[in-house]
């Protein structure tokens, strides 16, 4: 798939970003993370400019969770649980992302993207649940942003150590990288409400 995706990328460039985050953000087994950090390495070798990939690569996240979210919006929960979209939603992963938006409600759609399994669910839940239109596009790009910014920066300030990085992606030390991230983001927004409250 990596292959694939370098390929992808070298052709269309950006358009070629685009497409591969909006279908792995929707859901389809790409990997993101890992096509996001090679496009800022990319940008690095100057093999992609950095501005366009930026703006594709958000424009691509927010396309897929917004499909997301009208699926949610408009079919609801009795449309996710049919057997088409059941070989791409897992019953667990749904219930799962129910609790949380129940806990956390709309934070969820900017933490979501940082969580594999979650982030493809998090925009069908908060459809499903009757989140206006406005507040799911406020907190959904401000989480594509944060999302797209780390990951790119870490490919285009890893560049040279891009295979120690693959292979740390696919051994899935990654994984701490995006607790981090998610740990950073959750205490930011403690500190906001916090600050809100006095």
């Amino acid at each position: 798939m990596e292959h694939f995706a370098a390929h992808w990328l070298s052709q269309l460039g950006p358009f070629g970003l685009f497409a591969l985050l909006m279908l792995g953000i929707f859901g389809l087994p790409i990997p993101d993370e890992t096509i996001l950090v090679l496009a800022g390495s990319m940008i690095r070798s100057g093999q992609l400019q950095a501005v366009p990939t930026a703006v594709a690569a958000m424009s691509g996240a927010m396309a897929g969770i917004t499909i997301s979210f009208v699926l949610g919006r408009v079919g609801g929960r009795a449309l996710l649980t049919r057997p088409t979209f059941a070989r791409f939603i897992h019953r667990s992963a749904l219930d799962r992302t129910e609790r949380w938006f129940q806990r956390v409600g709309k934070w969820l759609l900017m933490v979501g993207y940082f969580v594999p399994g979650v982030r493809h669910v998090t925009a069908i839940v908060a459809g499903v649940s009757g989140l206006s239109p406005r507040s799911f596009a406020a907190f959904a790009s401000m989480g594509a942003g944060l999302w797209v910014s780390c990951f790119l920066w870490i490919g285009y300030a890893l560049a040279k150590r891009w295979p120690m990085l693959r292979a740390a992606l696919h051994a899935g030390t990654g994984i701490v990288l995006v607790i981090a991230v998610v740990g950073v983001t959750a205490y930011l927004w403690w500190r906001a409400r916090k600050h809100a409250d006095r």
